[in-house]
């Protein structure tokens, strides 16, 4: 039997009805944030279920990981770009747990991620947070713990100082505009444990990699990498 607040919701969806992300359609009452026709054509990489897959070998001989693996392919236009957009510039937090929810699941079932023991997000500089209100990369973790039952770590790495937008530099000043901006305190909990560092999207993987090298310096630490996307040019 439906209650109230059952009659009220659907009295509200159909003044205000909730809309797809990716096509911009109205959602069915069964659907979250895209619809089943855009979710169905979601660009998943599968990198999860391989080993020396594209993001493996952004970091070969670059950094030393175990693992690493993006949930989709991120193009200009894309519903995966909607996606995004909306998580880091329209306060949708909820796509970001959503898509770590969904990630999760098949990351727990991949040999290369099921021992993981903590989740790492990319930190955001205090100003920046400040100004968004939130970390993206937080949220995509918090979906990720929701389905791989794995604790979120957000106070060991941090953000040392701001960095320019990465939007339109080549490969080389994005390095340079992150070397050296991250830094670790208080991290003997992660000591010889197996991490999984989380960002949104990744290009040139420079930010990760200056991640990486902060954390590389904890006695012990194994590193594997989980993004929301992949930006493949």
């Amino acid at each position: 039997m439906k209650t109230l607040m059952s009659y009220t919701n659907d009295f509200i969806g159909l003044i205000y009805p909730s809309i797809c992300v990716g096509c911009g359609n109205p959602l069915w009452k069964n659907e979250r944030f895209i619809c089943t026709f855009c979710d169905f054509h979601l660009p998943r990489t599968n990198f999860h279920q391989e080993k020396g897959n594209p993001l493996d070998q952004i970091f070969w001989g670059r950094a030393q990981i175990e693992s690493a693996a993006a949930y989709l392919f991120f193009n200009k236009g894309n519903t995966v770009q909607h996606m995004v957009h909306a998580l880091k510039y329209k306060g949708r937090k909820d796509i970001g747990i959503w898509l770590g929810k969904q990630y999760g699941s098949d990351l727990k079932l991949s040999p290369y991620f099921d021992a993981i023991e903590y989740i790492l997000p990319v930190p955001l500089h205090p100003k920046k947070f400040i100004s968004r209100g939130f970390n993206q990369s937080e949220q995509f973790a918090i979906g990720l713990n929701s389905s791989m039952n794995v604790p979120v770590e957000n106070q060991v790495l941090y953000r040392k100082k701001t960095s320019e937008t990465q939007t339109k530099k080549s490969r080389f000043v994005r390095w340079q505009n992150v070397e050296d901006i991250f830094a670790v305190k208080e991290y003997q909990k992660l000591e010889g444990k197996h991490i999984l560092l989380v960002d949104d999207v990744v290009t040139t993987g420079a930010t990760l990699e200056s991640c990486i090298t902060a954390l590389l310096r904890i006695p012990g630490v194994r590193i594997s990498l989980a993004t929301i996307a992949i930006a493949m040019s």
